[in-house]
């Protein structure tokens, strides 16, 4: 730095330190800060809580650095399927010469020639990863084993949150290290990890404050383990989540139900799971408020139950049930006043008289999903908008049996609806999209798939009257046409488009949307070319995703048009693109500075454009 410091001469530790916290949340903007001087590095290394990273490249050396640089750390995420090789969104740079010296260091090298780098299972594998020059090899680990694990317990005693995401070499080793050094852990995710009871029960001995558990995938936990760990934090367990846990049954639920009084959130996807373990939970947890159920043996008992006991629940999924009648909607709705939400997938048995009853005893619903119920049609979806003024989100897919009328309603009543989503609704048309456009001004988000019926007059419709919408998607709507897109850039600011498969959109409506919003960051199209993209090069300067794909009109001239002002663009995809050719590719990659993803054909990256941009393409996805 030249001539005088003022600002660090002048801003106290303090005051840097809150500078620090209120930036836009992008980790490069701190991770710049860290690089100004030595004194920033200090005090961003001090202050950053939380971490997230790819378990791929060297997980382990990984782990320990992060852990000595950021010694303040109380929240970890760690997933293993994260696309990434060594740069992850850490604020640390891991291709940096620290982490590469450490990872081919002799006592990096001694400690796995000695074991001391994956002990448990073995099933962390080790390979040697050689440079793209060829010219320097590194050692890798390729996945987080316990001992990466154990050094994040030993570095991070504050730490509350800790997420573990397809983390296949971690065991119940790894997790007693992190039980026995992270006493203050509030929140665990094992999601795919192969932890067995042991780790289980270390958990519950040691960290007394935990509140959230996930086990999906986990397949390694019996019913002793998940016992062990109720009994031992039961008063402060506040969230569990089981999936496809074939060991796990009703007897580790019912010890649940008689020791955590205080559970609010359960979600269970189980085949070995019956009734007899959720009553349980519903009669020993009344504080539940969030209740996702994925069992096919579970019958309306369960249901009942929940209905008698649970009258604080606010969230109900019901996912993929052959058992489940009216009875169980009739119970919540008589018991369940507070219910929110409610998602119905593929509850084959549940009639309108289900919702007829939701409509009538819950009346604060805000957000209705139905999802391939076949026997819910038009007059279901009628009560629900006479009754339940406050709904503000509406997702209806592969309903055939609703017709226009139940949106009719729907506009009539629900004027805070704010989001409507259509998948498949054959008997919908432009008579339902009319109604809502006349009775919910206050849309933001319409997405619309292949509803055949839905054509511009519905489409002129909100954009003549939903002026807050800022989201919008139409794919696959053969009947909707360039009219419509002119109506929405005369009426609305979108910041989201999604057109793909409308094949009657041409230049002439999305040069509307150009022309009409400024502040448009994403796109899909379809079936334009080059005049539409110097449209949106012209008047939409933020820009970050545009697809591309299946445009056989679009040039490398419309291209070069394109990016000539949208600086800020991020993705581009341009598969399918006949009149693309090499140099338009080269074109994005060399003109947009902050350009992460190209989807393109790999014959169409010449050998120039991946020497120019090595780092760029080394993150493409240009199999194609």
């Amino acid at each position: 730095m030249r001539g005088q410091d003022f600002i660090n001469t002048i801003i106290p530790d303090e005051l840097l330190i809150e500078i620090f916290r209120h930036l836009d949340g992008r980790k490069s903007h701190r991770d710049a800060c860290s690089l100004v001087c030595k004194r920033w590095h200090r005090l961003e290394s001090d202050t950053r809580d939380t971490i997230r990273i790819g378990a791929s490249g060297s997980p382990d050396a990984c782990t320990s650095v992060l852990v000595k640089r950021f010694v303040d750390l109380r929240n970890v995420f760690i997933d293993e399927r994260l696309p990434v090789s060594l740069q992850f969104q850490t604020g640390f740079p891991l291709r940096s010469q620290r982490l590469r010296d450490y990872a081919g260091s002799r006592h990096f090298r001694s400690r796995i020639a000695r074991g001391n780098v994956n002990k448990g299972r073995g099933s962390s594998k080790l390979r040697y990863a050689a440079e793209n020059s060829g010219s320097e090899s590194e050692l890798e680990l390729c996945s987080l084993s316990d001992a990466g694990l154990a050094a994040l317990g030993r570095g991070c005693p504050k730490l509350k949150k800790l997420s573990l995401i397809w983390c296949s070499a971690v065991t119940s080793d790894g997790l007693n290290s992190i039980a026995g050094n992270c006493r203050h852990l509030k929140a665990l995710d094992l999601q795919g990890c192969y932890v067995g009871d042991h780790g289980l029960a270390a958990i519950g001995q040691f960290c007394k404050n935990l509140e959230d558990l996930n086990l999906r995938f986990c397949e390694g936990v019996t019913d002793k383990g998940l016992i062990e760990l109720a009994v031992g934090v039961g008063k402060s367990l506040k969230s569990i989540g089981v999936a496809t846990c074939a060991k796990i049954t009703d007897t580790s639920l019912e010890i649940i139900g008689s020791h955590c009084p205080n559970l609010e959130s359960l979600s269970l996807d189980s085949e070995s799971i019956r009734d007899q373990g959720v009553v349980a939970i519903a009669q020993g947890c009344p504080s539940l408020k969030s209740l996702r159920l994925q069992c096919v043996n579970v019958t309306d008992n369960t249901l009942q139950a929940v209905g008698t006991y649970c009258s604080s629940l606010v969230l109900l999924a019901l996912n993929s049930f052959q058992k489940f009648t009216d009875r169980s909607l009739f119970a919540i709705g008589s018991g369940c006043k507070k219910l929110n939400v409610l998602t119905l997938s593929d509850c084959y048995f549940l009639s309108d008289k289900s919702l007829a009853a939701i409509a009538t005893g819950c009346r604060e619903l805000t957000r209705l999903e139905v999802n391939g119920c076949h026997n819910i049609g038009t007059s279901g979806l009628e009560a629900i908008g006479r009754s339940c003024r406050g709904l503000s989100e509406l997702v209806l897919m592969y309903c055939q049996r609703i017709s226009d009328d139940a949106l009719l309603e729907v506009g009539r009543g629900c004027s805070f609806l704010q989001a409507l989503e259509l998948v498949d609704c054959s008997s919908i048309g432009d008579a339902a999209i009319c109604n809502i456009a006349q009775g919910c001004k206050n849309l933001k988000k319409l997405h619309v798939r292949r509803c055949y019926e839905i054509g511009d007059k519905g489409i002129i419709a909100i954009g003549e009257n939903c002026k807050l919408l800022r989201d919008l998607s139409l794919r696959f709507c053969d009947r909707v046409g360039d009219d419509a897109l002119i109506a929405i850039g005369r009426g609305c600011s979108l910041q989201l488009l999604n057109v793909s498969g409308c094949h009657q959109i041409g230049d002439i409506g999305v040069t509307a949307i150009a022309k009409g919003c400024p502040e448009l960051v994403s796109l899909d199209i379809s079936t334009v070319g080059d005049m539409a993209l110097a449209a949106l090069g012209e008047g939409c300067p933020l820009l970050k995703e545009i697809v591309l794909s299946h445009c056989r009109k679009v040039t490398d001239i419309g291209l070069s048009h394109l990016v000539k002002r949208c600086s800020v663009l991020e993705s581009c995809h341009m598969v399918y693109c006949p009149s693309i050719t090499s140099a338009g590719v080269a074109t994005v990659v060399s003109s947009c500075l902050n350009i992460k993803k190209v989807l393109v054909e790999k014959w169409k990256v010449s050998q120039r454009t991946r020497r120019r941009a090595a780092p760029v393409l080394a993150d493409l996805c240009s199999e194609l």
